[in-house]
């Protein structure tokens, strides 16, 4: 026989009289353990964002070039300075399963990152005539992008005490993480298939021809350096951003099927951000088949993280995946 349910106490029946509506101290520094930090997030936020309208109305003219780099500064400013304000008020709440910034927030954080890092790196090549959409540029791009979440994740999780590279399943590089990465790469050419099917229907209803962030470069020394970068460099970098920290935050907070699901959708939504067209409708088609077409390895990424608890795991995958991409696409267009 059940016991009959306990009263409810009765201070928590109701909220206390002078309690303040839901949201309303949102923009108050009032009872927050950093508030220089909150202030200083919002408001170099704002600026950011400011500035970027700003240099739209400006046109393509050197003067706007120079506020969109000065926007992508404030941004990163403030986004990073809002994660950490928002995991340190998670730290002192204390009675969550997470405790530190959100991951969108730290995904947001470093979008403009990323760029100001990538703008810094390009004026150099630019001097040394390396080409910007080169295999070399390409290499040094995606090491800079890694280096960023690396970093971020580093600065934002780990150095909070938020989770700790163990918790987010990031083990030394020793006997055991090559033979999860080899377990890992095994799982590529079913899901290689699959991705396969599913992209040539996707293209039979929309007729629209993907671009590859790595295109084939008919040479050797730049087929290496796309597997540089496409299959060690940016799996990593990825891996550690959206498996090790944004999957084991979600599934902690959310439980682990929601926190996969929830995964895949950035993982492939943040792989299409970028996508551009000769026209707005085309730009959305492709993104639309960019998307779609990038969720069974988006699963299956998420998938084997958690059930491995392991990244190199998940790394194994996702580098062999990109590996059999890069040698079909070099050997169609050697062949043509």
């Amino acid at each position: 026989m059940d016991a009959p349910p306990s009263p409810t106490p009765p201070e928590a029946s109701a909220p206390p009289p002078n309690a303040p509506r839901p949201g309303a101290s949102t923009f108050t520094i009032e009872g927050r353990s950093a508030p220089a930090l909150f202030v200083l997030g919002w408001l170099a936020t704002l600026i950011g964002l400011g500035l970027i309208g700003v240099a739209v109305m400006s046109g393509d003219t050197p003067a706007a070039r120079i506020l969109l780099v000065s926007a992508m500064a404030a941004l990163s400013i403030g986004l990073i300075a809002g994660a950490g304000s928002q995991g340190i008020e998670r730290r002192v709440r204390g009675a969550i399963p997470y405790r530190g910034p959100s991951p969108f927030m730290v995904l947001a954080a470093s979008v403009p990152t990323s760029i100001l890092a990538l703008v810094v790196v390009s004026l150099p090549l630019g001097l040394l005539d390396i080409p910007l959409d080169g295999p070399l540029a390409a290499v040094i791009s995606v090491t800079v992008q890694a280096a960023v979440y690396v970093g971020l994740v580093r600065l934002l999780v780990v150095d909070a005490a938020a989770l700790d590279w163990q918790a987010m399943g990031v083990g030394r590089l020793g006997r055991n993480a090559f033979l999860e990465i080899a377990g890992g790469a095994m799982w590529a050419l079913p899901v290689v298939i699959l991705t396969g099917i599913l992209a040539s229907i996707l293209v039979y209803v929309i007729p629209v021809q993907p671009v590859s962030p790595l295109p084939p470069t008919g040479t050797a020394v730049g087929f290496g350096l796309s597997l540089l970068a496409g299959v060690v460099v940016a799996p990593f970098g990825e891996e550690i951003l959206f498996r090790a920290f944004a999957t084991t935050a979600w599934a902690l907070g959310i439980g682990a099927r929601r926190g996969l699901i929830l995964g895949a959708l950035v993982f492939a939504f943040a792989h299409v951000v970028t996508v551009s067209g000769a026209t707005a409708g085309d730009a959305l088609q492709l993104a639309f088949v960019g998307f779609v077409g990038r969720l069974p390895i988006a699963l299956a990424l998420g998938w084997l993280f958690l059930r491995r608890r392991t990244v190199w795991a998940s790394f194994g995958l996702h580098a062999a995946f990109n590996a059999t991409l890069l040698v079909l696409a070099e050997v169609a267009n050697r062949s043509l």
